[in-house]
């Protein structure tokens, strides 16, 4: 850490006189470094940005969101996994925790390579409702106007999809298979099964190989078209200088191929069946706790192969993000294990997880690791010390901030108690709006948040606005706002309302609201923070 701070001291003294001998250009290779010590960026799920048939996807608004996102000064562009959801369309309950969400095929580019047309997917209904995804329509139209695209596409004479099936084979034979089958048995979860395919039988794998051969190749095509289009939609992000912060949920759903396919990963008993699954322990906000359903790992059989899948899944991150944000970061230092037979997590136990010889291993094989962690709630010192051990910056959540029951200086999200290596926001994807969040406080946290600001009496729009400008001036390297939040949306535009079903991961921005003047406001209190540097004036011609 000294040596880095000596370097970029040294970069900052040849950009003062001007140095230009060779050990000059030496250092002039830690700008992004040196740049990136502090910046900013927006959180805006893909599926919430506006566009043509009913969700968010790699489209031209895509593109146009990373125009706004230079335009404003950021850095960083921070998303939702982008997983393949399944009931309850959660984006952290996945059919893999390596396939990407078909949904976010663009179709115009579809269109464009000539396998659709658009008079067909105009005519596709996937809901006329441009603030919410109708998850509903999408499930049953937005596959059938995929196949139709995967029927019409030469795949034996394309060498590109060759390659990405064998690079990827170690987990897209699994999940094609796995989806396949699924659709096969009318989307019913694989311990619903005949036995001889549920516990993969080799002669029954075989059986399905040949029958769902058809299927199985449409499942190859889905991730070869995502992983095409997504790969030039990063690649033109990184070239604007703007990283992906990606979300990397801990556990994968038991409805997956993951499960399915790695049974021993697992606590599992030997018919494959749970034996405990992950959950949270009753608190104040839910009197039963709560009960997640997700397999628990068999840690010890992960040491035994050197947490090799644990290595295959970082790795596969990497390539699609460029920082990873890890979900429920504490679950790795202990976990909450309850029996899977229980219809509440009132009586689950406190496991021992893996701690830091998982990370040890991970990044001896894949070298240094750029991860967020997130250690929101019930934080335990030990949790508190493997954060430390990682040197990974952590959360700090500003609607967390103010509770007017807290002594001075003994709320850990208070800007002024924050250590330089944090990520500061002002709510995540789980949290109100900051809008709808400042009536919903009480009113002694009311009057702190406005006392704090020196903004007695002000209202709603300008205590938002005060506190995104908190955030931003805090000491944190980097800074993170929900895109609800610059836009100073109530809660129906919130993401997720943990514990509830039926209304979330649903809202989507209308076009039109990434207009220039916000990118001019956003950029003027980013340069204002020393989030980026402010760009030089261009200069006009003068006329002779």
């Amino acid at each position: 850490m000294q040596m880095d701070i000596l370097i970029v001291v040294f970069y900052l003294l040849c950009r003062k006189y001007k140095i230009t001998y060779i050990v000059a250009g030496i250092a002039s290779r830690y700008e992004e470094y040196y740049t990136m010590m502090r910046s900013s960026g927006i959180l805006l799920p893909v599926s919430a940005l506006p566009g043509k048939y009913g969700i968010g996807c790699f489209s031209k608004e895509a593109y146009e969101f990373v125009d706004f996102l230079e335009a404003a000064g950021q850095k960083l562009w921070q998303i939702l996994p982008l997983g393949q959801t399944s009931y309850g369309d959660s984006p952290y309950q996945s059919f893999s925790t390596f396939a990407g969400n078909p949904y976010f095929i663009n179709l115009e580019t579809l269109i464009e390579e000539g396998s659709l047309t658009e008079e067909e997917c105009d005519k596709a209904d996937f809901g006329k409702n441009k603030k919410y995804i109708d998850y509903g329509k999408m499930y049953h139209s937005r596959y059938k106007i995929l196949h139709v695209a995967f029927e019409r596409t030469d795949l034996k004479n394309n060498a590109s999809y060759q390659r990405f099936c064998r690079e990827n084979s170690h987990w897209l034979d699994d999940y094609a298979l796995y989806m396949a089958i699924k659709m096969d048995h009318d989307a019913k979860c694989w311990n619903e099964w005949e036995d001889d395919i549920r516990l993969r039988k080799p002669q029954a794998m075989e059986s399905y190989r040949e029958k769902l051969a058809s299927e199985i190749e449409f499942y190859r095509y889905l991730q070869f078209k995502f992983s095409e289009q997504w790969e030039k939609l990063k690649a033109y992000a990184n070239g604007k200088g703007i990283q992906i912060i990606g979300d990397l949920p801990i556990y994968v759903a038991f409805d997956s191929s993951d499960a399915w396919a790695n049974p021993k990963l697992f606590q599992f008993d030997e018919d494959c069946n749970p034996i405990s699954v992950a959950g949270c322990p009753p608190d104040a906000f839910s009197p039963t706790g709560q009960l997640w359903g997700n397999p628990l790992y068999q840690w010890d059989y992960h040491k035994e192969t050197g947490y090799a899948w644990w290595i295959k899944r970082m790795e596969a991150c990497y390539k699609m993000y460029d920082i990873i944000r890890i979900d429920h970061f504490r679950g790795f230092d202990a976990y909450y294990a309850i029996p899977a037979y229980a219809e509440t997590a009132e009586f689950g136990a406190w496991e021992e997880g893996p701690g830091y010889e998982l990370f040890e291993a991970i990044e001896k094989k894949l070298g240094k690791l750029n991860i967020i962690v997130e250690d929101l709630g019930f934080i335990t010192d030990s949790v508190r010390e493997l954060v430390k051990k990682t040197g990974w910056p952590n959360m700090k959540v500003l609607e967390f901030a103010f509770d007017s029951r807290d002594d001075a200086g003994t709320n850990e999200y208070i800007p002024y108690v924050y250590d330089k290596n944090c990520v500061v926001y002002t709510g995540t994807h789980d949290n109100e709006t900051l809008y709808s969040w400042l009536d919903n406080i009480s009113k002694g946290d009311r009057k702190l948040v406005e006392t704090y600001l020196g903004e007695e009496g002000a209202d709603k729009k300008r205590l938002v606005q005060g506190i995104i400008r908190l955030a931003m001036s805090s000491v944190a390297d980097r800074c993170v706002i929900p895109m609800q939040d610059y836009l100073c949306l109530d809660n129906e535009a919130r993401m997720n309302e943990p514990s509830t079903l039926g209304k979330n991961w649903k809202w989507r921005m209308g076009s039109g609201k990434l207009t220039k003047k916000l990118a001019k406001e956003i950029y003027d209190l980013t340069v204002l923070y020393g989030r980026t540097k402010r760009k030089p004036a261009s200069k006009k011609k003068v006329k002779k």
